[in-house]
C-alpha cells in the first residue's frame, strides 16, 4: 500500500470515529477510544491496511505518542497543586502508594510463575492506574512492549474498567461509607480563573499551530539530548524528558491556556490507539493465557481495596476516597460523572486537579518502578 494512503487512512479514520460518538448514541456509549480499538483491529485483520502499510503505522505510532504527550501536559497548572484540598491530595498519594504496592507485589508473584518480564505489566498498571491512557502509550514506548501485550493490557483494562466504574456510579459510595467518614465541607479546590490579560485572543488556528509547533520543540529537544543520558536506554530517555518538557511548557501561558493543544493532543491518541491496534498479530492474541486478565482484576480492584484500608487509617471521607480513586485509576475525564453521581459538586475540583497531578507523574512512576524491579 502507498506510504501516503496509509497515513491518510490512519489519521482520517480516527476522526470519523469521534464525530460518530458524539452523533450516534451506541458510539457515543463506547466512546473514542474503544471503537479506535475495534475499528483498528478490524482495518489490521481485514486487509485495509496490510503489512505493506507496517512501516508508516509504525512511524504514526511513534509520531502521534510523542507530539501527544507534551500536548496535553501543557494544560497542567502545577502552580495550583499547592491550592489543592489537603485531604484530597493525601488521598491522591495513597492511591499512588495503593497501586505501586500492589503492582510490586504483582511482579515477585509473576515472576515465580515464570512470566516473562512482568515489570512491563507493572509499569503499565502505574502508568494506567496513576494517569491514563497516555501514560499507558508512553510507557509502552518507553520499554518496548510488544504491540499484542500492549494491546491486550488495553483491552482487557477497558472491559475491568467499565465494571469498576459501573460500581463506583452504583453501589460504592454505600459499600465503603459504612467504612469511612462521611463527607464534611471544609475545605475547597479555588483554581484562580486566568486574568484578562493571560485570555487567549488569537484564532483557533494559530493557537493549534502555536500548540504543535512548541510540541514538536519538545519531540525534537528530547531526541538530541536523550544521548546525554547514557546510563538510561534512549527510549526511557525520550519519554522522562518529554514529559519533563511538556510540564517545563505549562509555566508558560500561552500554552497553558491555549485552546487547542489538549483537544489536538488528545486526537493524536485516538491515532495512536488506532495505528496499535491496527498492528494486533490475531494468532500471537489466541496464544496468551488468562494471566493479564488476572493480574489486572487484582491490581485494579486490590489496588482500591488497599487505598480504602489507607483512607480509614487517615480518616479521609467516602466522597474523597471515591473520587480520587477515579481521577488515578480512571482519569480526570470520568471524575464529573461521579461527582454528580455522588451529589457532591464540591469534590469535583479536587478530583480534577489530582487526576492531572496523576498524570503528570504517571510515566515517571511507570518507568522508574519496572527499571528498579527489572
Amino acid at each position: 500500500m502507498n506510504a501516503v494512503v496509509a497515513a491518510l487512512i490512519c489519521l482520517a479514520v480516527p476522526g470519523v470515529l469521534v464525530l460518530l460518538s458524539s452523533r450516534v448514541p451506541v458510539a457515543q456509549k463506547l466512546g473514542p477510544i474503544v471503537l479506535c480499538y475495534l475499528v483498528g483491529m478490524g482495518a489490521g485483520m481485514s486487509g485495509v491496511l496490510p503489512e505493506s502499510a507496517a512501516p508508516t503505522r509504525s512511524t504514526l505510532t511513534e509520531a502521534s505518542l510523542a507530539l501527544a504527550l507534551p500536548l496535553l501536559l501543557f494544560s497542567v497548572d502545577v502552580a495550583a497543586w499547592r491550592r489543592m484540598a489537603g485531604s484530597a491530595l493525601l488521598s491522591m498519594g495513597l492511591a499512588v502508594v495503593s497501586v505501586v504496592a500492589l503492582t510490586t507485589a504483582l511482579f515477585h508473584i509473576y515472576l515465580a510463575w515464570g512470566v516473562a518480564q512482568p515489570e512491563q505489566l507493572s509499569a503499565m498498571a502505574i502508568g494506567m492506574y496513576t494517569g491514563g491512557i497516555a501514560n499507558l502509550g508512553a510507557i509502552k514506548l518507553a520499554l518496548a512492549i510488544p504491540d499484542t501485550r500492549y494491546l491486550l493490557f488495553a483491552t482487557v483494562d477497558t472491559l475491568v474498567g467499565a465494571v469498576y466504574l459501573l460500581f463506583v456510579l452504583t453501589h460504592a459510595a454505600r459499600v465503603f461509607g459504612g467504612f469511612l467518614p462521611a463527607f464534611v465541607e471544609k475545605e475547597v479546590v479555588q483554581t484562580p480563573k486566568p486574568s484578562t490579560a493571560e485570555q487567549p485572543t488569537r484564532p483557533i488556528w494559530t493557537e493549534g499551530a502555536i500548540a504543535v509547533l512548541a510540541a514538536a520543540a519538545c519531540v525534537g529537544g528530547a531526541v538530541v539530548c536523550a544521548p546525554v543520558f547514557s546510563f538510561a536506554p534512549t527510549e526511557i530517555a525520550v519519554i522522562t524528558l518529554l514529559t519533563s518538557f511538556g510540564l517545563a511548557g505549562s509555566f508558560f501561558p500561552m500554552l497553558r491556556h491555549n485552546r487547542a493543544a489538549s483537544e489536538i493532543g488528545m486526537y493524536l491518541i485516538y491515532v495512536f490507539t488506532f495505528c496499535v491496534a491496527a498492528s494486533l498479530d490475531l494468532g500471537a492474541l489466541r496464544d496468551l493465557d488468562l494471566s493479564i486478565l488476572l493480574y489486572i482484576l487484582i491490581a485494579l480492584f486490590g489496588s482500591l481495596a488497599l487505598h480504602a484500608l489507607l483512607c480509614r487509617l487517615f480518616r479521609i471521607d467516602t466522597d474523597t476516597f471515591l473520587i480520587t480513586s477515579v481521577a488515578a485509576i480512571m482519569s480526570p475525564a470520568f471524575v464529573p460523572m461521579v461527582a454528580r453521581s455522588l451529589k457532591n459538586p464540591t469534590v469535583l475540583m479536587s478530583g480534577m486537579a489530582t487526576g492531572i497531578l496523576g498524570f503528570a507523574i504517571g510515566n515517571y512512576l511507570g518507568i522508574a518502578v519496572a527499571l528498579l524491579l527489572s
